[in-house]
């Protein structure tokens, strides 16, 4: 593992879970977190070749760990950092890349909505550009974030652009209340008639060729929030004097980041692996509840925190047929 890794860690430890019982109470992430992660170099991880998936998940898990809230609002900017990486728009990746990669721009995503069969967000061809007109339910960093990705379905196209990150003619922005992870500041997006200039599409891509480059490595990265969480939760379990359950719970994890590799490669089974994973960190965190005992759900405890923010978890970044897994384990339906 590289130097970057044990920096994350470091941060994660010192900085971020010190915090975590705060920034959840108040529900704002200090900004000095997210320029620390600047600082560092970690909004660029998503556009820097030299780091493989093995650092870059350890990352991904080691924040998550920290403090979900930071991770998961932080992680959308490498969704846009890496699409405007690889744009064909040149001028677009010139006037951004650059200081996406450094943290000076911040960024956020806004694409899920294209991706069911019926979508969300439509963009339609106009004279000079493209029209969005649609919703997008949960786009998280709103007031943190610079830029944002708009990606809205032209038939069978996936045209996406970037925008600054604030209300405009044709778009607005509803706060939403969480259980968990308020200071991930997520809205719902409304567009009406919101047009795009050319100059500020950064790629056009078929429907299937969106979805398979999207869905396996991104559900890949996604599975790394659980992950974190399970991990943080099994440390505090064995400092509750639980050891044993602890490494059975390390064990698992390792289990459930080797299911999601594997993912990768047979992407039928992904789902699966996510389903693991998310239920993975369900299970520790009730364990953690259990472990610490009253104490556990006094407001302020990380033992009811980690439970909440893995109830978040069933659903963030989810899809039907992870739905459908989580209901069937639960549910033990066969």
């Amino acid at each position: 593992m590289t130097d970057l890794v044990a920096r994350a860690r470091a941060i994660a430890d010192e900085v971020l879970f010190p915090a975590a019982a705060e920034v959840d109470r108040a529900g704002v992430v200090p900004s000095s977190h997210f320029e620390r992660l600047a600082a560092e170099g970690f909004y660029g991880i998503s556009v820097d070749e030299a780091l493989g998936l093995p650092e870059v998940v350890a990352i991904l898990e080691a924040v998550a760990g920290g403090c979900l809230t930071t991770m998961f609002t932080w992680i959308q900017h490498l969704g846009l950092a890496r699409g405007i990486y690889g744009s064909t728009n040149e001028a677009l990746r010139e006037r951004y890349l650059d200081d996406l990669a450094a943290g000076r721009l911040k960024g956020g995503v806004a694409y899920a909505a294209v991706i069911p069969p019926v979508p969300k967000v439509r963009a339609r061809r106009v004279d000079g550009g493209y029209v969005y007109d649609g919703e997008a339910p949960f786009v998280s960093g709103w007031g943190i974030i610079d830029l944002v990705q708009v990606a809205g379905r032209d038939g069978d196209t996936v045209v996406n652009a970037v925008v600054d990150a604030v209300e405009a003619d044709g778009v607005t922005a509803q706060p939403l209340t969480l259980v968990a992870a308020q200071g991930t500041a997520t809205v719902h997006l409304s567009f009406d008639g919101f047009f795009v200039p050319d100059e500020r599409i950064y790629s056009t891509v078929s429907y299937e060729e969106f979805v398979a480059g999207n869905a396996a490595f991104a559900s890949r990265l996604n599975g790394c929030a659980p992950l974190g969480v399970a991990d943080r939760a099994a440390r505090l379990i064995e400092e509750a004097g639980q050891g044993q359950i602890a490494d059975r719970l390390r064990k698992e994890i390792g289990d459930a980041r080797d299911r999601l590799d594997g993912g990768l490669i047979d992407q039928d089974s992904m789902p699966a692996a996510r389903v693991a994973a998310i239920d993975l960190a369900y299970r520790s965190a009730g364990a953690l509840v259990a472990a610490t005992g009253s104490r556990g759900i006094l407001a302020g405890n990380h033992a009811q925190r980690l439970v909440r923010e893995a109830t978040f978890l069933l659903v963030a970044a989810g899809r039907p047929e992870i739905k459908a897994g989580l209901l069937a384990t639960f549910g033990k339906i066969s």
